[in-house]
């Protein structure tokens, strides 16, 4: 069947594609590449990806578009579920033949749910879906496809897991930058703390750590890091000056690449003789040998999750990380030039008023070139979904308001949703917001000209998103409903 990826039309800027773990709109211009529908897109001949966001593609001209195809796969999330479903009933009503699969982790946590909430989607492929989806495109019967659910007679089936991929299979997968070329403006993509453009790409799937809050490892990929080969890495990574020639940035976006050390030091090297500037996610435990053979590789930028300066807080979400261990990590890659962006989140089990500030100190202490502060998003299939909805602290189910903005969905005795919410905006402005933060954003604009358009514009954004988050904060203390633009199924 000819296939349409479908990473469906949304909230305006609404970043949650298939490839954003967080799906929500950013504080500045930000959208990930739809990685993980570009892997079966590359495998099946007349398919094609349709990233609808970035690109500015309406519903009414995805609708149209999709009339030409014979399957479409949607790939969704909990935010945006119920808007997918409009835009899948919408393709259906005027193509009621089309085949109609949804693909991500909300569907994966709760599939049955999914298929009951809306009978336009004839098939949910659960977890990595890549060759439940070509077999499903190659006309074989649902019954024999691993990995799906899919109605019968009335009844919700759940087809048998396949094994996870292994390093043979994951070499086999085609090149996904091949794909991004084909079907994809990679000046459409921008990520605030890579060099801009940037291109992204996984090396591996799965991540080791227990992290309870993290919907992939938990619900898709596992905790288990299963890898391409060093050689099928560096071979892919040889052709992208070709396909994009204006990239300043390779970012592997494996959920911790760091994780196999000697793997890391080997592709580093690669890279080196390459003269590839890239960055990479990590957790705050890579031992200085590794840090200094990957920087003298290349490497630019860590993306770290700190999460909390609370060492309680960390070990209720089983970050296996220590605050002193993240310490001297960082200590570590600020002596060797390598720049950290450090991502925070606020809500977390555990949280009280006393613990965002101890996080806001702990981030001015750590001293990360950039960083992010998150609310924590309880979604469904993470041990975190769970804690909250057995106590209690469940507060609405909508992760986003109106608009496409992260919503504060929980609330503890200790610190309320309300109290959550605005603390976001004062940890962004204790920290950037500084006199030692300002002069050297300065510095920055003094070096480059278009460092300084850059810097500007990004702070014009963020400017403008935290005063719509006043707005939002403002709205909800006056008792006036949020729409609810999603839930769970």
């Amino acid at each position: 069947m000819r296939t349409l990826f479908l990473n469906p039309p949304s909230y305006d800027d609404f970043d949650g594609g298939a490839g954003s773990r967080y799906q929500a709109k950013r504080e500045v211009w930000s959208f990930w590449y739809p990685t993980w529908l570009c892997y079966p897109a590359g495998m099946l001949p007349g398919a094609r990806v349709l990233d609808a966001p970035p690109h500015d593609v309406s519903p009414e001209e995805t609708v149209r578009i999709a009339r030409d195809f014979d399957l479409l796969v949607v790939h969704t999330s909990t935010p945006s579920f119920r808007a997918d479903v409009r835009t899948a009933q919408a393709i259906k009503d005027v193509k009621p033949e089309i085949t109609i699969g949804f693909v991500g982790g909300h569907v994966t946590a709760m599939p049955e749910e999914s298929l009951r909430y809306a009978p336009v989607i004839d098939f949910v492929a659960r977890k990595e879906f890549d060759l439940a989806v070509v077999a499903v495109a190659e006309g074989r019967p649902f019954a024999d496809v691993k990995g799906i659910s899919y109605r019968e007679n009335g009844t919700v089936v759940h087809n048998a897991e396949p094994a996870p991929l292994t390093t043979e299979q994951l070499d086999a997968l085609p090149f996904v930058t091949e794909v991004y070329e084909r079907d994809l403006d990679y000046l459409k993509y921008n990520s605030p703390y890579c060099q801009y453009p940037y291109v992204s790409l996984y090396t591996g799937r799965g991540c080791p750590a227990r992290c309870t809050f993290c919907l992939w490892p938990q619900v898709t990929t596992g905790h288990t890091y299963r890898v391409r080969s060093v050689g099928n890495v560096l071979e892919e990574v040889s052709h992208m000056r070709r396909r994009f020639p204006k990239m300043k940035e390779l970012f592997f976006d494996d959920d911790t690449f760091t994780a196999d050390p000697p793997r890391a030091r080997e592709i580093a090297q690669g890279l080196g003789r390459m003269g590839i500037t890239w960055s990479t996610n990590s957790r705050a435990n890579v031992d200085r040998e590794t840090l200094k053979v990957l920087k003298d590789g290349g490497l630019r930028l860590f993306v770290v999750g700190y999460e909390s300066g609370n060492e309680q807080i960390l070990k209720n979400i089983r970050k296996g990380v220590s605050v002193e261990r993240a310490r001297r990590f960082t200590r570590d890659c600020h002596e060797l030039g390598i720049l950290i962006h450090g991502t925070f989140i606020l809500g977390l089990p555990g949280e009280t008023r006393d613990t965002i500030q101890e996080t806001m100190r702990f981030a001015r202490e750590m001293q990360p070139e950039t960083l992010q502060v998150s609310l924590a998003s309880p979604y469904p299939g993470t041990a975190f979904y769970d804690f909250v909805t057995k106590n209690n602290y469940l507060t609405v189910d909508s992760l986003v308001d109106e608009t496409g903005y992260q919503k504060c969905t929980v609330s503890y005795p200790e610190v309320s949703a309300d109290e959550i919410f605005k603390a976001v905006e004062t940890f962004y402005r204790r920290y950037y917001f500084t006199p030692r933060y300002i002069w050297k954003s300065v510095k920055k604009m003094a070096s480059s000209r278009e460092e300084a358009k850059r810097l500007l514009g990004e702070g014009v954004q963020f400017i403008g998103s935290m005063a719509k988050r006043r707005r939002i904060a403002n709205t909800t203390r006056k008792g006036v409903a949020q729409p609810e633009t999603s839930a769970q199924a």
